[in-house]
């Protein structure tokens, strides 16, 4: 694999990618688990498939859009997504978990009309859906770099507002942190991962990279500093062992990212369940 990583340009790409994303992911993924907004990644991942299928259309039928890159129009349709979660968080004040499911109704309905617009599903669009290693472009990897760059640079710069959000956030507010500016700050950022996650995990298997690491983590760490670490390594681990298989089983890399991952979690729960059978016969002794 290693010499086919230097000898191919698009598995340059793909493997570099995938190594931001097994970054970027699980790190916006701890704040989202803590904040217990899982289902998040689910509603922006649908809109970003409405922004896709919306570009794919397009390009079918106005010539100017024909050279247009998805990615472009999936991370507008996310960004918009996520904003207006925001948006109906506030409108529903005492019922803001109805903003998530509100918005990925919204998102399957207008993929499924710009889907049948398209003359329905064809290979572009399944490599968006289920990933795929030769899609990645250098443009691609370029534009993943700068997000990155950015997600991690808000991330170490906002790192103490964005935790006292997460564990207290009327603290937070009394604290005098902008608790609004942030979270919009904070929704924009997972729009545009989620977005640009696309290419290597695919639409509907990304949000499984922002939660499962952070779940495998959760069983093993102590604190959360430590959980962000494991779920960073337990990321990477399942974005380049899911590479690996995916280039030679010749399968999508979605799949094989996911199962990895689902694999390392289902490691560190018989770990957990190990260490804690052992206390209890220490404790017997």
């Amino acid at each position: 694999m290693l010499q086919a990583i230097f000898q191919y340009e698009f598995l340059q790409n793909a493997f570099l990618t995938g190594i931001l994303i097994g970054i970027i992911a699980p790190l916006l993924g701890a704040f989202i688990v803590v904040r217990r907004l899982s289902l998040i990644a689910d509603a922006l991942s649908h809109v970003t498939l409405s922004g896709i299928a919306a570009s794919l259309y397009l390009s079918k039928t106005v010539p100017g859009f024909s050279g247009l890159n998805p990615l472009y129009f999936g991370m507008a349709f996310s960004v918009m997504g996520s904003l207006f979660i925001e948006r109906l968080r506030m409108v529903y004040k005492h019922y803001q978990e109805l903003a998530i499911p509100i918005i990925l109704s919204g998102g399957i309905g207008i993929g499924v009309i710009f889907i049948s617009l398209a003359d329905g599903f064809n290979t572009d669009l399944f490599s968006y859906l289920f990933g795929s290693v030769s899609a990645v472009s250098r443009g691609d990897l370029y534009l993943i770099g700068g997000i990155s760059v950015l997600v991690i640079g808000v991330i170490f710069l906002l790192y103490k507002e964005l935790f006292l959000l997460s564990f207290d956030e009327d603290h937070a507010k009394a604290s005098g942190i902008p608790a609004k500016a942030i979270h919009f700050i904070f929704m924009i950022m997972v729009a545009l991962v989620i977005a640009a996650s696309m290419r290597i995990v695919g639409i509907l298997l990304v949000s499984s990279l922002m939660t499962l690491p952070v779940a495998a983590s959760i069983r093993i760490a102590n604190g959360f500093k430590q959980t962000i670490g494991y779920s960073l390594l337990f990321g990477e681990i399942s974005v380049i062992v899911g590479l690996v298989s995916a280039f030679y089983l010749n399968l999508a890399p979605g799949g094989t990212i996911v199962m990895t991952a689902i694999l390392i979690l289902l490691l560190t729960i018989l770990i957990k369940k190990l260490r804690s059978s052992s206390h209890s016969s220490k404790g017997e002794v």
